[in-house]
């Protein structure tokens, strides 16, 4: 049994790595850089559909969850996408993603809807601005109240 206490530090480690991932995907199919697209080697021509539109997606959702901004929001998008990717590229090639080349989408498409519903844990920016719009709402103790 984990530790309470290492709930939300092993969640935000696995959103950070979950997500430098993913930004590495999007950002080799953009910019052409860490080998390319997997498909080419290259970078994606701009604004061809749906490659370039799915690596935009990559990067940017990929960058918020690693940061742990928006973190919700962006999982959310991030496994439609690659749920999107595995019925529309890979599931047409075999129906396992052993066969079809699709466990990358299936692990990221999983991964992200994880992470949509628990959280980013308790290293992320997310977390950090609610802890300071709580303590902003909380009227101040320090001082002792004089009677008029």
């Amino acid at each position: 049994m984990v530790p309470t206490q290492l709930k939300g530090p092993v969640l935000s480690l696995f959103r950070i790595v979950v997500g430098l991932l993913f930004m590495f995907h999007g950002a080799a199919s953009i910019f052409g850089i860490l080998g390319g697209n997997p498909v080419t080697g290259e970078a994606i021509p701009f604004g061809t559909w749906p490659g370039w539109w799915a690596a935009l997606i990559q990067l940017v959702c990929g960058a918020l969850v690693l940061v742990g901004l928006g973190t919700r929001p962006a999982a959310l998008l991030a496994s439609g996408s690659m749920a999107y990717a595995y019925f529309v590229v890979h599931q047409p090639h075999g129906l396992l993603p052993i066969r079809n080349g699709g466990e990358a989408a299936a692990m990221f498409c999983w991964s992200f809807l994880l992470i949509a519903v628990l959280g980013p844990g308790t290293w992320a920016l997310d977390a950090l601005l609610a802890r300071r719009r709580t303590a902003a709402e909380t009227p101040s103790t320090s001082r002792a109240s004089v009677p008029a």
